[in-house]
């Protein structure tokens, strides 16, 4: 019986068709057959093995909300701003002659849509990063 040798290509690609657990157990006997440690490898052979996976898309879960114009109400905006921050009279003035100027960090994406209903409401734009 005769094999056929693999080339570097083909040895390749399949790994990149493993799942890291699958990659895990083949670093595990290359381990036991050859007495080696693959710790080093193991950074490097992660990206190979995670690019025949299907890719999963990082679903953001916190927003930030900037300011970015006050528009004509001034004080409209800002007494949106104290009632979205808690902020007092000075610092919700201060926030608004700044902008554009964050208002809240790392909230949900309902509780951005919601703020930037608010400020839509009284002329102002704000954006959600």
């Amino acid at each position: 019986m005769s094999q056929e040798k693999l080339t570097k290509e083909q040895f390749f690609a399949h790994l990149d068709q493993m799942t890291v657990l699958e990659l895990a157990d083949y670093i595990k006997e290359f381990e036991t057959r050859y007495g080696i440690s693959a710790a080093a490898a193991i950074p490097v052979a992660v990206p190979g093995a995670a690019a025949g996976e299907a890719k999963v898309e990082e679903v953001k879960t916190e927003f930030n909300v900037i300011l970015k114009d006050v528009g004509d109400k001034k004080i409209n905006v800002i007494k949106v701003v104290r009632e979205v921050t808690s902020l007092g009279l000075k610092e919700a003035k201060d926030l608004v002659d700044a902008a554009p100027k964050p208002l809240k960090e790392k909230v949900t994406k309902e509780e951005a849509d919601a703020i930037k209903a608010k400020f839509a409401e009284v002329g102002a734009v704000v954006e959600i990063q």
